[in-house]
């Protein structure tokens, strides 16, 4: 790259982005005002009061929200009534605005047959991050709610191995993505080192997935194989691979 197109490359950071030419500089549209969704009305029409509002964001996205208590038949009724069909989970997420608010459960369906998107969401209270699982509806979100219960702590009744994901199982310093986890998590570096170093070959595996893999005559990594000095034979009953 020419010294020429890297200075014009770097034009405008000290001032931030420009307008948009040409943007829309009317409101959007407010409570009662929105463009028809026909699974909205539907929704109302099913459930009631259980939908509890409606929004309308970046133009044309749809949001839905729903009660928690009612969340698991809103969203098997959204996949298996004939007119809707939304039988594709997109994404399951959450979001955390931090300042003691509710935490949001993210659900952004789609339906393959009327090509049409509509995104659930659920709040949560910070006393109570507990919601039934859609485990059962999409086999999807097996890994996605595992990650939101990583990173988020909310608690999916119902899911069937229901465990972190991204961080150790034995990990100890709470949710990362949580409004209220500090930058440099909750230790001192000094204690996060220390854990590190102290940490074995097996603690990157639960009690639980050893036994699976033994039950299913999967090998294990080297430090567990029954003839390996320090591997587990006591603890896990012999386990050495298959056989």
């Amino acid at each position: 790259m020419s010294n020429d197109a890297f200075k014009k490359g770097l034009e405008g950071l000290d001032t931030g982005p420009a307008p948009t030419q040409g943007a829309p500089t009317e409101a959007p549209p407010q409570a009662g005002e929105l463009p028809r969704h026909p699974s909205v009305e539907a929704l109302r029409a099913q459930f009631g009061e259980a939908v509890l509002r409606h929004e309308l964001v970046a133009g044309d996205e749809h949001i839905v929200y729903v009660d928690a208590e009612r969340i698991q038949n809103v969203l098997r009724w959204l996949r298996d009534e004939p007119a809707q069909r939304y039988d594709f989970l997109q994404d399951l997420t959450a979001i955390d605005y931090g300042g003691g608010r509710s935490l949001q459960v993210v659900y952004q369906l789609w339906s393959i047959p009327n090509k049409l998107n509509l995104r659930v969401k659920v709040e949560l209270p910070l006393s109570g991050l507990e919601i039934d699982t859609a485990y059962h509806l999409w086999r999807a979100a097996d890994w996605l709610e595992r990650e939101v219960y990583d990173m988020f702590g909310v608690v999916f009744r119902g899911h069937p191995d229901l465990r972190r994901i991204l961080m150790p199982y034995n990990y100890a310093e709470g949710h990362p993505l949580r409004k209220d986890f500090p930058l440099r998590g909750r230790f001192t570096r000094a204690e996060q080192t220390r854990r590190a170093l102290a940490q074995k070959t097996e603690d990157h595996y639960s009690e639980k997935e050893l036994r699976i893999a033994h039950v299913l005559g999967q090998a294990l990594p080297e430090p567990f194989a029954a003839d390996h000095p320090g591997g587990q034979q006591g603890q896990f009953g012999g386990m050495g691979g298959a056989g």
